[in-house]
């Protein structure tokens, strides 16, 4: 085995998770409990996703809901946001707490709204990506989905509305893959849930969706 496949196989995936009441305000056909219900949801499919990947060691979840803890129950590791400043903060934090437990830990960020991803679409994209700093774009094209650092390169994340500009000014290389449209599909708005669905969600959003 290479030095490069024991790397791949130390994948930290951190995925960062707000208060559920804020979350999916622009999913204006269901009411703010049905968003909360659906934000867990997503989250849970892709924890699932990111756990099943034989190339992840660890998946943490940070945040200051207590309504995260099914990530818990299904293996995930939930880490307090306490910079409690936003998604960047929350990112930044995770990683030092990482890193202090292993300082050569690849980390990924990982959003927590990608209700279609599988786990073989991330695991592809770790084994095809192979520069020590790359990104994921969103479907939209402006925002980002992941953003990937291997030991020994600060993430710097620089997650908002045009972070894809922002990822490739700090010099992360960008995956053109093919095949990658569900780790692309984050979902904000009653289109983005759409095209998720029909791309095929996991259990908990068809579950949330009463789609079985």
């Amino acid at each position: 085995m290479t030095s490069l496949d024991v790397d791949r196989r130390t994948w930290t995936i951190i995925i960062p998770v707000k208060q559920f009441s804020r979350a999916k305000s622009r999913l204006v056909d269901f009411t703010p409990d049905r968003r909360r219900e659906l934000a867990l949801a997503f989250a849970l499919d892709t924890v699932v996703a990111a756990l099943g990947s034989s190339l992840v060691d660890r998946v943490v979840v940070v945040t200051n809901d207590p309504a995260a803890r099914p990530c818990a129950d299904l293996g995930a590791e939930l880490l307090d946001d306490r910079p409690d400043a936003g998604l960047n903060p929350a990112l930044v934090h995770a990683t030092q707490v990482v890193r202090s437990d292993d300082p050569d830990a690849s980390i990924a960020a990982l959003s927590a709204d990608l209700p279609a991803l599988t786990t073989l679409e991330l695991t592809t994209v770790f084994e095809l990506m192979r520069s020590a700093y790359w990104f994921v774009g969103d479907a939209a094209g402006t925002g980002t989905t992941l953003l990937a650092a291997r030991g020994g390169h600060r993430l710097g994340p620089s997650f908002g509305p045009d972070s894809y500009a922002e990822h490739r000014a700090l010099g992360a290389d960008v995956a053109t893959l093919d095949g990658l449209a569900r780790l692309r599909r984050d979902v904000d708005t009653q289109a983005d849930l759409e095209d998720a669905v029909r791309l095929g969600v996991g259990r908990h959003t068809r579950a949330a969706l009463s789609l079985d």
